[in-house]
């Protein structure tokens, strides 16, 4: 009887371990659902506002990149080949663009920009006639997904 007793007892423990990793398992699983809902929530509200495209010229210069200020924080350099493609927050931006290096020592540009929830902004980086970086209101090239 001693040994039917030892093997129930034993039997008893497998059973709650057996559940005891169960319980840890579904757990586990809830926290990463939390998470995960969390981190999609965060997401979708920071890209409550509008969206802002900066292209570069394809005349802007192989060495030059686009420096693009909003709100006098630096938030890229736009390298040949690349653009600049990121949700704001709604409400009034100011949008600065130069060049670096500055070789000729040209001052940035502003420009004003209301963003408004759902809209989408694109301009070019582009030179104009007197060594100036300026953002042109445009579109994008055929072909290019917004």
């Amino acid at each position: 009887m001693s040994m039917n007793t030892g093997l129930a007892k034993k039997s008893r423990e497998d059973s709650i371990e057996a559940m005891n990793s169960r319980f840890a398992s579904t757990i586990r699983l809830f926290l990463i659902l939390v998470f995960v809902c969390a981190t999609s929530i965060g997401t979708a509200a920071t890209q409550a506002g509008g969206r802002l495209i900066i292209l570069r010229s394809p005349t802007f210069g192989w060495n030059i990149v686009l420096s693009l200020k909003i709100d006098g924080r630096t938030v890229a350099n736009v390298v040949q080949g690349r653009r600049y493609d990121h949700f704001v927050p709604p409400g009034r931006h100011v949008l600065t663009a130069s060049a670096a290096p500055n070789s000729y020592y040209s001052e940035p540009t502003s420009a004003v920009l209301n963003v408004r929830p759902g809209h989408t902004y694109v301009f070019t980086g582009s030179w104009d006639g007197s060594n100036r970086v300026v953002l042109i209101p445009s579109a994008l090239p055929p072909g290019q997904p917004y």
